[in-house]
């Protein structure tokens, strides 16, 4: 073999080592699969508990063309510091920063479209609080059936997607740390999105000549959950990690609608997902247009 293709080949050699290795400043890394049974696993599914976009309101049939506005606030569960300790895709590592907000607010629209159909969406725009960045989105379609003059089934399919960002892997606190893998490098950005997909029936009945409305209903949840880590330690390596995770769940919940006019809505709801968590819900609710 001649000396040009010796050193040919070495060439090749070298650029095959970099591509298996990466290019300097790069941390070896490898996306994260952990199991349900995971803390990492646990603590997303905590997560989708306050994000799944329930209807929040007693089921009720309205005219078609009806608009209504409102501001939902959910609470955000806690996560205890061995929940939030991974176990599989940073083993060693101490608690994730999961407690950032105390709730979280969501508005929402919806429109009532004939033969008792309803479309209802919300948007939390990317304005940033407490360190946390939300471009949430969420979207349901729901058909209401009167079952009598005072009982109402619904059928409600909805989706939350988008994402959160927030310094979740490496805060201030780790950054300080001697002991922190997070010790002097940069806040993590780490990337969030809850893709929570959902189907759940609820029953409403109307009491007191229907200014209150008691509900009860159930559901399943398809979680699809991906987070993406997105720090730089303190000898330049960036670790854009993925941790991937698919989870079934079933829902409960049940709350109350007071309509003390009939262009006011204000309802309150337990929602909690079986295993998991469960979060409160204040929803207020004015119409607009054909009351």
């Amino acid at each position: 073999m001649s000396r040009g293709a010796t050193e040919l080949r070495h060439a090749w050699r070298i650029v095959a080592l970099f591509a298996v290795v990466g290019a300097p400043g790069a941390a070896a890394q490898d996306d994260c699969y952990p199991p349900p049974d995971s803390h990492e696993a646990q603590t997303l599914a905590i997560y989708s508990v306050p994000l799944a976009y329930s209807a929040a309101a007693s089921p009720r049939r309205m005219t078609a063309g009806r608009v209504q506005v409102g501001l939902e606030l959910t609470w955000l569960p806690t996560i205890d510091s061995v929940t939030a300790t991974p176990t599989v895709c940073r083993p060693g590592k101490g608690p994730e920063n999961t407690d950032l907000l105390v709730a979280f607010p969501r508005p929402r629209v919806l429109i009532a479209l004939p033969a008792g159909f309803s479309v209802d969406a919300s948007w939390v725009p990317p304005v940033r609080l407490s360190g946390v960045k939300a471009n949430l989105f969420g979207i349901a379609l729901g058909k209401a059936f009167a079952l009598g003059a005072d009982a109402t089934l619904r059928v409600r399919a909805h989706g939350t997607f988008g994402q959160i960002n927030a310094p979740i892997t490496c805060d201030q606190d780790a950054l300080a740390d001697p002991n922190s893998e997070c010790y002097q490098g940069t806040l993590s950005d780490d990337r969030y999105q809850p893709n929570i997909f959902g189907l759940d029936l609820a029953m409403g009945f109307s009491l007191a000549g229907g200014k209150l409305s008691p509900y009860l209903g159930g559901g399943y949840n398809r979680l699809q959950p991906r987070f993406q880590v997105n720090f730089t330690n303190s000898a330049g390596e960036t670790d854009n990690r993925k941790v991937i995770v698919d989870l079934n769940r079933g829902v409960l919940f049940g709350g109350m609608t007071w309509t003390p006019s009939r262009r006011i809505h204000l309802s309150g709801e337990i929602y909690g997902a079986l295993g998991d968590a469960v979060t409160g819900r204040l929803f207020a609710q004015s119409s607009i247009g054909n009351p």
